[in-house]
């Protein structure tokens, strides 16, 4: 058995070592899926091909979500409880070097002219404002109402957080950070979405069934569309014109069409286990979806709109990134802590 476990060992480290070399090459590419595992301060590296975890590695307490840089060259794991943001190259996955002093980074995105970079501080309740060139604080607004997702106009003018707890989303000034409205949309907003137009702001009800849209200009609500239990995170097709929304507690991956004024749903998925953060796979044809509750990432074939497979991850995995090439946009991971409402 002692050298039944040896072996076990050194093969494990022949599959780390063979890893870290594919990433020294630059060869990982569109083939590695990393996931964020929240309640293991790690992350997971996954092989698309070979549907394996290839390894696990460290990372700051309780990341959450992730981010790809204006250039396309980087990614920002936000890491809350150590108040820092870890930086991998986005083509490889190598490590490169750790931001300190971002304080609760829970949410992170940039504007779309890359001078704003903007956190969420869920557990503190405040929005912190950096020019993106340098990390440098420019502002920061507190705000009651654990401050969750965010988005951005077009214009790079004005952020818009979710507030989960008061059930709000604010509209911040990115220049000035004055709040331009503030409006109660619902239970526990989550996940939140500007379509190309620049006219039309979703926002997902992760206390209730579905999403509500709102006028940017106002914050007044458009209309709102049931598409399950827990809705939480959106994530586009690339097409420009579909989304896929998770439904956490339904247990469910909404498509939503944008075309006309109202979005309708045009398939559903089945997601058990808490479906949350998304990734499309450079080539369109598969849509992987963490699992909240169940310690896996999802593997869906879109042509069939089918969940054809899983990996098994760390506790709790929450933002997942697909490796890629050349300059890409924010990953949620877009993208909580225990609580099932976060």
């Amino acid at each position: 058995m002692a050298r039944e476990g040896r072996s076990q060992s050194f093969m494990n480290k022949l599959v780390i070592a063979a890893f870290l070399l594919v990433l020294g090459m630059g060869a990982a590419r569109a083939d590695t899926i990393i996931v964020l595992n929240s309640e293991d301060a790690s992350y997971s590296v996954i092989s698309r091909s070979q549907r394996t975890e290839l390894t696990r590695l460290p990372v700051g307490r309780e990341p959450h979500h992730l981010i790809v840089s204006p250039d396309g060259k980087e990614i920002l794991i936000g890491s809350t409880a150590t108040n820092e943001l870890l930086v991998l190259d986005s083509t490889t996955g190598a490590r490169k070097t750790v931001v300190r002093d971002i304080v609760d980074p829970y949410h992170l995105g940039f504007s779309p002219d890359g001078k704003w970079f903007v956190t969420a501080a869920y557990r503190l309740d405040h929005v912190d404002f950096f020019r993106a060139d340098g990390f440098k604080l420019a502002g920061r607004v507190f705000i009651d109402g654990l401050p969750s997702h965010m988005a951005f106009d077009a214009d790079s003018k004005t952020v818009f957080m979710t507030l989960q707890q008061t059930g709000k989303v604010a509209a911040f000034d990115l220049e000035t950070q004055a709040i331009k409205w503030n409006v109660y949309v619902g239970n526990a907003p989550a996940g939140i979405a500007m379509l190309p137009d620049n006219k039309r702001l979703l926002v997902a009800l992760t206390g209730e069934d579905g999403f509500v849209m709102l006028d940017p200009e106002n914050g007044n609500a458009m209309t709102r569309v049931t598409t399950g239990k827990g809705a939480h995170q959106f994530w586009p097709k690339g097409d420009g014109r579909h989304y896929f929304l998770s439904n956490r507690i339904e247990g469910t991956v909404s498509l939503l069409d944008t075309k006309e004024k109202e979005p309708q749903i045009v398939g559903t998925i089945r997601v058990p286990g808490g479906p949350d953060c998304m990734d499309v796979t450079p080539d369109g044809k598969e849509l992987w979806v963490t699992q909240r509750f169940l310690r896996r990432v999802a593997i869906v074939d879109i042509a069939q709109m089918k969940m054809v497979g899983h990996v098994p991850v760390g506790k709790s995995p929450h933002g997942v990134f697909i490796l890629r090439t050349g300059p890409a946009g924010s990953a949620p991971g877009p993208v909580h802590t225990v609580s099932d409402t976060k």
